[in-house]
């Protein structure tokens, strides 16, 4: 890391695939619209900040009210009547909820945190989606299973990582969490602030959920909650009576790295834009460009 006459940072040094040259960063190429032609939404400065200390963002009302209300249509659909819906359609992935997967706000997250530049240019995603899950809850539904931390010290082949340097910061499994009913004081995943850069275990009070330890949160509905999958997180019981819990829990990786077993339904896929498509191309590096050529370092 350099700095300027002034004592201020250049741009990190990050190493490309050989012979230790720099990757130029300038020159990453991602795409600034999603495959639904809508314009990106890039982090704030204030954003990454609150990711990287925390492990976790929380941006409130994403979603507009027409959305919500196919999409939460949709996912009663799917809990409570599944044959009502066409067989490649039937997952939290079908329908309208395909809209998601590249929601202009979570490309932006992941074109910082998570994207591999040369393997991103406009008609592919540098990053791929992992899995998806429909969780509906009512009073009562839901366990206390704290689990994760650590992303520091995580081996290789272990996706639950974090990596940083100054100026640049990189998660492997990160969990997209799309509330798409409010979530009240008590109900909601609980969470460990700065637990993904962890260097020593849990105290004891990690398996009390009424510790101070834990942090949640409270949102209108259409929100979405971002967090890395090396932070310390858990379930807890849903408590509200008002409103039962429907959310959308997606999981992103990097282009060679897989954690779920899990695979959408082709027949979906092939109904996607092209774009939306990579999501869901191989896991690999080499030749892992839409088009199937090389990157350039």
């Amino acid at each position: 890391m350099s700095t300027d006459h002034r004592g201020a940072l250049n741009a990190p040094y990050i190493f490309a695939h050989s012979l230790g040259q720099q990757l130029d960063m300038s020159a990453q190429d991602f795409p600034v619209a999603n495959a639904d032609g809508l314009p990106v939404v890039n982090l704030t400065q204030e954003q990454k900040y609150i990711f990287d200390t925390r492990g976790w963002l929380l941006i409130p009302g994403v979603l507009p009210e027409d959305d919500l209300v196919e999409m939460r249509d949709f996912c009663l659909r799917l809990q409570s009547d599944p044959d009502s819906i066409p067989e490649h359609d039937r997952s939290p992935l079908g329908g309208p909820m395909q809209r998601l997967a590249d929601h202009p706000v979570v490309v932006g997250f992941m074109h910082e945190f998570v994207a591999f530049p040369p393997l991103s240019r406009q008609d592919c995603y540098g990053f791929r989606m992992e899995s998806c899950s429909l969780y509906y809850r009512q009073a009562g539904d839901g366990q206390f299973a704290p689990h994760n931390g650590s992303g520091y010290f995580r081996l290789p082949g272990d996706t639950h990582f974090y990596h940083c340097i100054p100026g640049k910061a990189h998660a492997g499994l990160t969990r997209v969490v799309w509330e798409l009913n409010p979530v009240s004081e008590g109900d909601g995943t609980l969470l460990v602030s700065g637990s993904h850069k962890a260097a020593y275990a849990a105290p004891d009070a990690i398996h009390d959920r009424r510790s101070p330890i834990w942090e949640g949160y409270t949102c209108p509905a259409g929100s979405v909650l971002i967090f890395t999958e090396s932070l310390t997180h858990s379930a807890r019981p849903w408590s509200s009576r008002e409103h039962d819990r429907v959310a959308i829990f997606s999981c992103y990786n990097t282009v060679d790295s897989k954690w779920h077993d899990w695979d959408p339904d082709p027949r979906l896929v092939e109904t996607m834009p092209p774009l939306r498509r990579t999501l869901f191309r191989p896991v690999r590096a080499a030749r892992n460009l839409a088009d199937g050529s090389h990157y350039e370092v």
